[in-house]
């Protein structure tokens, strides 16, 4: 049975000044009316209905996803007492969902993500998850890169295949293909393929090297799954996070749920080491493949990310919400509200205002973002 796993627990710090720690980049609406977490979940609802749809938070935050999400029942809110990184995340709620429904398979997203051709992305999701039932493995999507981005992990993928299957999605549309022969188009185009290994976060040199390369993908970091392989991989690469996960399991066999259950767990919530499921489970399983897709996806983890979603005027700059007049300035990113913006000389540089905060950065160090608190 399909269910999804949305992670909402992040905290949103390299969006100052826009995001704070009370209302992080999930809770912001940042391209239409809605928060991108109520995005994410109406995408989504088409194909998994709000049942079968779990969320993952803190207890910080808890409240204010309550209020985008009331369609989401109280029982599927997964409350982490503490902030211990996606494995632990993930290991968790494997656990309690479980519980909830024996034989699920997964899928987990993020709460930020763009997502513009959402009826290619739910076809992708749908062949993923029967692939997943069948093989028994972890399928994740990886994104053929548009530039050479600094902050994404990289998936290689030695295999034909990758640039064919790229060719055809571009080539046919899906949304206007329909009844068997686009479902036999679609299981032909979302073929996953063996990953030869992830690569960290990137020099901007190395970077250039695997977009001129051609073998690797965006890792977007979607991750379909059955419950009990999750937890097979934990118990295999991960034995303590495994092990603190057994003790929890008396809690959650109890059948509290929310903040009782989240204040129970917390002492062993503290056990876990604090890890990505990528370096915890991804780099180093073999039973992984990836379906590489094009869908208009953008993490949306910097400001660069608004190159993705907004046409740049001539010289490549990114204005929203000002009256910007340029010489000799090219490649900026301006979000300010309602100034009058004049630059003379500048280059490559992300503006963002929010009241009396103001975020000067050059946009190939925003990853520094993290560095000033």
């Amino acid at each position: 049975m399909l269910c999804a796993l949305i992670l909402a627990g992040g905290s949103g710090r390299r969006f100052w000044p826009l995001s704070t720690e009370e209302k992080p980049k999930q809770l912001l609406s940042l391209f239409s009316d809605k928060t991108m977490v109520r995005e994410t979940v109406d995408r989504i609802l088409p194909l998994i209905p709000a049942e079968r749809i779990f969320v993952a938070t803190n207890a910080k935050l808890v409240g204010a996803i309550k209020n985008e999400l009331p369609m989401i029942p109280d029982k599927n809110m997964i409350i982490e007492p503490l902030q211990k990184d996606t494995a632990a995340a993930i290991g968790y709620a494997s656990l309690m969902i479980k519980r909830m429904e024996q034989n699920a398979t997964l899928v987990v997203l993020a709460s930020d993500h763009m997502i513009k051709k959402a009826d290619q992305f739910l076809k992708a999701i749908e062949i993923a998850g029967k692939e997943a039932e069948r093989k028994r493995n972890i399928i994740t999507f990886g994104i053929r890169p548009s530039r050479p981005d600094v902050n994404y992990g990289y998936i290689k993928v030695y295999d034909k295949k990758l640039n064919e299957n790229e060719k055809r999605q571009k080539a046919l549309q899906l949304e206007g293909t329909t009844g068997e022969e686009g479902d036999k188009d679609a299981i032909d185009l979302y073929t996953p393929l063996k990953v030869d290994g992830f690569m960290e976060k990137p020099t901007h040199e190395k970077a250039l090297e695997y977009m001129k390369d051609g073998h690797y993908l965006w890792n977007s970091g979607m991750f379909i799954f059955q419950v009990q392989v999750m937890l097979d991989q934990i118990e295999k690469y991960l034995p303590k996070h495994y092990r603190v996960m057994k003790n929890l399991l008396f809690y959650v066999e109890q059948d509290l749920q929310g903040m009782a259950l989240a204040r129970k767990t917390e002492l062993l919530f503290d056990d876990f080491e604090k890890i990505s499921i990528d370096y915890g489970v991804m780099e180093k399983t073999t039973d992984i493949e990836v379906i590489p897709i094009e869908v208009g996806w953008s993490d949306i983890g910097t400001f660069n990310a608004f190159a993705d979603v907004y046409d740049p005027d001539k010289n490549g700059n990114i204005v929203r919400h000002s009256d910007f007049s340029a010489v000799d300035s090219a490649g900026n990113i301006i979000l300010t509200e309602n100034l009058e913006i004049k630059a003379i000389g500048v280059k490559d540089l992300v503006v963002v205002q929010e009241g009396d905060k103001l975020l000067i950065c050059n946009k190939f160090q925003i990853d520094k973002m993290k560095e000033i608190g």
